[in-house]
């Protein structure tokens, strides 16, 4: 990433960089420019130089496209925040991440201090607290910023993942990443000079924030709007006639209930969880340029994209990996043959140098790259399958959840001995976070001890980010276990399918 900004405004200065859907408001990259000028010399008055750390706790708005520059323009490393995220489960990654401030936004500037502390915040709209700072959008007075000039390989973003542990891992990402990733996505969409790629996604994650990394380094326009609705997103398609869109299967799916999309559409790059086969179809029906892809955090978002023809033909695939990035099925450290099943390893350019934890770091990388912790294999013509996960991570909405997290927060409530939680299939989410729930040892039944399915749900809102609730709520006297006393996880997302009649 580095001040990518201030290069490419001596290329293109009057090319549109930035469009709000929401205000209808634009910006050239002059403009654009400016505004993150004005906002890094807020920054540096605020004690931020090289190497800091800035956490943003924001959806997706213009305030944070100017933040992400305006941090890289002094050097220092953005840390994005999961804005869905429980107080409580921000505090771990604000210690893992070292912050010397964080921004806010009125909407989540209650967890921000709640969170935050000893760490300075800062909104960027109107404080409602005099604890905390402003940050204003507009200072026309603000002096110029020097870029400062770091070496490809330093971190220029944190990001965090759930991964596979449940606990965070900081992933270190680079400018020699981000520039990878970005060339390596062109090579496979295309990139056209009047490129208009709307992003719906938060941009705290790795999908929402490559949309506008890439179409700076492009030189195109990346086009905003605040959050996903299906009638606001076509309409923001429809109106900027745009050529390109980032989204989950959860996304597409309803955007096609919506209307038909825009016959302006070069792709329609959908990551995050697997792309259901009749969602595929759909497209192919519809004559949608869908591109499933494949990609993680640590990989600066895609590892393999398939093109519409690719998905067509073989849907399931999430086609060959881009260019240079090579992936090698390995089983306990071997490589596999064309066809076998294994855990898919990734190494190239684009993949991160490491966690900040060494430790995890050395867990996560072997001879042949970064081990991801999927299960897929890769065809006699090079295609990419992934069937599922190592771990029991649940992937909801395209957002991961990890069982033992939401476990920890079940087994708290003084009702309850013990949980289990699986991930079963949902038509709207591709997957739903399902309990199964013990009552507490002193009661013979979830009847006896008053406890409900939405008093579980409510406990969980209290302690958990939304999309981790369960939806799904089973009482059962005990849990099904293997022999070796291990929860089953196959026969638990039985109990709960005979329970709801999935």
């Amino acid at each position: 990433m580095d001040d990518l900004l201030s290069r490419r405004v001596r290329a293109s200065p009057d090319a549109t960089a930035l469009v709000d859907s929401q205000s209808e408001r634009e910006w050239t990259f002059a403009d654009l420019d400016d505004a993150v000028d004005a906002t890094a010399c807020r920054l540096a008055e605020l004690g931020v130089t090289a190497d800091d750390r800035v956490g943003i706790l924001m959806e997706t708005r213009p305030a944070f496209v100017r933040l992400v520059f305006a941090v890289a323009r002094l050097g220092a490393v953005v840390v994005p925040l999961n804005a869905r995220l429980a107080p409580s489960e921000l505090v771990a990654q604000r210690e893992a991440a070292d912050l010397i401030c964080l921004v806010c936004e009125g909407d989540t500037e209650a967890d921000a201090l709640a969170m935050a502390e000893p760490v300075p915040v800062v909104s960027i709209d109107k404080p409602q607290s005099a604890a905390v700072g402003h940050l204003p959008s507009v200072d026309t007075d603000s002096t110029t910023v020097t870029p400062v000039v770091r070496d490809p390989t330093d971190p220029v973003a944190l990001m965090f993942t759930s991964g596979t542990t449940g606990a965070p891992k900081a992933v270190r990402l680079t400018p020699r990443n981000f520039l990878a990733s970005a060339t390596a996505s062109a090579f496979r969409l295309g990139v056209d000079p009047d490129d208009r790629w709307l992003c719906p996604l938060s941009m705290y994650h790795m999908g929402g924030l490559s949309v506008v990394v890439r179409s700076a380094l492009y030189g195109t326009t990346a086009v905003l709007t605040r959050g996903f609705d299906a009638d606001t997103a076509l309409d923001a398609l429809h109106e900027y006639d745009c050529t390109g869109v980032s989204l989950v299967p959860t996304m597409l799916k309803r955007l096609l209930a919506e209307g038909d999309l825009p016959d302006s559409l070069r792709f329609v790059l959908v990551g995050g969880a697997p792309t259901p086969r009749d969602l595929v179809e759909t497209c192919a029906e519809r004559d949608v340029p869908v591109y499933p892809s494949y990609g993680m955090t640590e990989a600066t978002s895609q590892i393999a994209t398939a093109t519409p023809r690719e998905a067509f033909e073989e849907p399931g695939t999430v086609g060959r990996p881009l260019l240079p990035t090579e992936v090698t099925v390995v089983d306990d450290g071997s490589p596999l043959p064309a066809g076998e099943v294994g855990e898919l390893v990734v190494a190239g350019p684009t993949v991160t140098p490491g966690y900040d934890d060494p430790d995890q770091t050395a867990e996560a990388f072997g001879p042949y790259g970064f081990h991801t912790g999927d299960v897929g294999y890769v065809d006699e013509a090079g295609k990419i399958h992934v069937l599922n996960r190592r771990s029991d991570r649940i992937i909801t909405g395209g957002e991961n959840v990890h069982p033992g997290e939401v476990v920890d927060v079940l087994r708290s409530h003084p009702d309850v001995e013990t949980a289990a939680v699986v991930g079963v299939e949902d038509p709207e989410w591709g997957e739903r976070v399902a309990a199964l729930v013990v009552p507490a040892e002193d009661t013979e039944s979830a009847d006896e001890s008053g406890l409900t399915a939405d008093d579980v749900r409510a406990y969980c809102r209290d302690r958990l980010a939304g999309y981790k609730v369960p939806r799904t709520v089973v009482f059962v006297d005990s849990l099904p276990r293997t022999a070796s006393g291990t929860v089953d996880r196959a026969a638990a997302r039985e109990r709960v399918a005979q329970a709801t009649d999935l």
